[in-house]
């Protein structure tokens, strides 16, 4: 598939998925991705945290890819490009808060001299081939998100990456509801859009007024306050900080990623006022109302910070009477985590505050007034759903041709969409897919390796080892089990396997795979009357 005289779009990851955003423009023979994001696995993936995109479609047309230009800082969007853009060989372009976090990534991956990153100013723009590039900033829950304005010989496309309205931004200055009429003014082919909070009746709301809902939970709390966000919400770390002074507390910072987002903000011009973060060890030394500690894994992640204080194996510590707030979102998934470290709490006597109880957070995706205000402003002719499962594309379709956008078409990952010439259409597929990082290796995600690993995770694993010699078995054999539920009836299991195998190595045939396969049919055999499962069986023959 090489473009044509024609503008093409796909989807490698974040159509029809929340996150893994990976996206493709086609035009005159040549290639542009936006975005190079992760997801984050769950118990479908044993012993993996890191979900990434499968890129073969376009590494096998990697002499055509031009460039990648990243939209903002989140991970969804950045966080597969320290272990896929080397092999793509392209530069990578970015304003300067979401290149230094690349850059950290890209140096803690160590090939950071191997990737060219090149910089470019909120607002400015560029060329590459065919596409003229614009970065228009718009509000997100972090610095520098930007819309695309992407121009091509066949029309203008404006793809949003994340964002949200908000009329008194914290960090940075938004293109206003003016500069986007006027983009709108000249004619936009597509409108590419986040479709994350199209069920959300509401605006997502303003930063500004969370920091009263947040000022009234730490101004009312009596010990020790824990507040856990999103690292990378560098708004919202400016409204802890603000908090933090009014109400006559010292700020702790738990958590290597905010250690990271403090680094790269101020190095970039942002957070310039926050308050000097005291270490652990000072804050559990301080009147128990005098410290407010920014913690990361609000989402019940077992490395994070939060989770560490849970267990109290952290060096903050934390007693009956002090307050934990959630100051983010359940992401869908996440409930079953989060609810274990809320368990752990509240047996300590920890109080907790969400976004239920109060106003302690605001979401950083549009709602469908600010989808309505969009619209309205840019005037597309075909609208594009991504970022966001099937429910949510197609919701965003229905509400967009309700507003008015006389066109709309649902893709999801793979689909090859021709958006020019004549209507949009859906001309193909692309193979796509998903890689896991185990360890330092990159896997497929449905491969021999992982899918070892389920079947290992949910029926258990035995070893049979068996000596023959010129009169047959010699010994007894040696029988040892992973995982298997036999529990306290295992020494009469174990004994009742090791006759099995016994006959069986007299029946089997002389073929030594047959024979193999014998005895692991015999050890199967006793495992399913057992237990009623299937476990996977190694047998180890050892000729004498």
């Amino acid at each position: 598939m090489t473009p044509k005289n024609e503008l093409l779009f796909v989807a490698l990851g974040g159509s029809g998925e929340i996150g893994m955003n990976v996206n493709l423009y086609g035009c005159q023979g040549k290639w542009l991705m936006v975005d190079c994001g992760v997801t984050f696995a769950d118990h479908a993936y044993p012993g993996i945290d890191v979900v990434l995109p499968d890129l073969s479609f376009i590494e096998e047309r990697a002499g055509d890819l031009l460039g990648i230009v990243l939209t903002h800082g989140h991970e969804d969007h950045i966080g597969a490009l320290p272990y896929l853009a080397e092999d793509l060989g392209v530069p990578l372009y970015a304003t300067p808060f979401t290149a230094g976090l690349i850059r950290g990534k890209l140096e803690e991956e160590g090939n950071a001299s191997r990737v060219p990153l090149k910089v470019i100013a909120p607002g400015d723009g560029f060329d590459l081939g065919p596409f003229g590039i614009t970065f228009v900033p718009l509000s997100h829950s972090i610095p520098e998100a930007n819309a695309l304005l992407i121009d091509t010989p066949h029309g203008r496309v404006m793809h949003t990456g994340d964002w949200k309205l908000d009329a008194a931004p914290l960090l940075g200055a938004p293109a206003t509801a003016e500069e986007l009429t006027r983009i709108g003014d000249k004619g936009v082919l597509a409108l590419v859009c986040d479709s994350t909070n199209v069920f959300n009746a509401e605006a997502s709301g303003s930063e500004a007024d969370v920091r009263a809902g947040l000022l009234d939970v730490v101004t009312k709390a009596k010990g020790r306050v824990l507040v856990t966000t999103f690292a990378s919400n560098a708004a919202r770390l400016q409204t802890l900080g603000e908090v933090a002074q009014e109400t006559g507390r010292k700020i702790c910072v738990a958590g290597r990623s905010l250690d990271r987002i403090l680094k790269v903000a101020r190095a970039t011009g942002y957070l310039k006022s926050f308050p000097a973060p005291i270490d652990p060890e000072t804050a559990m030394r301080l009147p128990r109302d005098k410290v407010l500690v920014v913690a990361t894994g609000g989402q019940g992640e077992d490395r994070a910070a939060l989770a560490r204080v849970a267990a109290r194996n952290h060096p903050i510590s934390l007693d009956a009477g002090d307050t934990v707030v959630f100051s983010s979102k359940q992401i869908p998934g996440n409930e079953v985590a989060i609810g274990r470290i809320q368990n752990q709490l509240a047996a300590q006597g920890v109080q907790m505050v969400t976004e239920r109880q109060a106003h302690v957070h605001v979401s950083g995706h549009p709602g469908r007034p600010e989808l309505a205000a969009m619209y309205r402003w840019i005037r597309p002719q075909t609208l594009l759903p991504v970022h966001g499962e099937m429910r949510h594309l197609m919701e965003q379709a229905r509400f967009g041709l309700a507003e008015g956008i006389p066109h709309t078409l649902v893709q999801t990952d793979g689909d090859i969409v021709r958006l020019a010439p004549g209507a949009p259409v859906k001309i193909g597929h692309a193979p796509v897919g998903r890689l896991v990082l185990d360890g330092d290796v990159i896997l497929p995600g449905d491969g021999a390796t992982i899918n070892e690993r389920r079947k290992l995770a949910i029926n258990g694993q035995i070893s049979v080892a068996v000596a023959i010699g010129g009169r047959g078995l010699i010994g007894t054999p040696q029988v040892r089990l992973q995982g298997i539920p036999v529990e306290e009836e295992r020494g009469p299991f174990i004994d009742e396997l090791a006759d099995e195998i016994a006959a069986a190595v007299k029946r089997a045939p002389r073929d030594r795979e047959k024979f193999r396969e014998a005895l692991r049919l015999a050890a199967r055999r006793v495992a399913t009357r057992w237990t009623g499962k299937k476990p996977v069986i190694d047998v180890l023959i050892v000729e004498a």
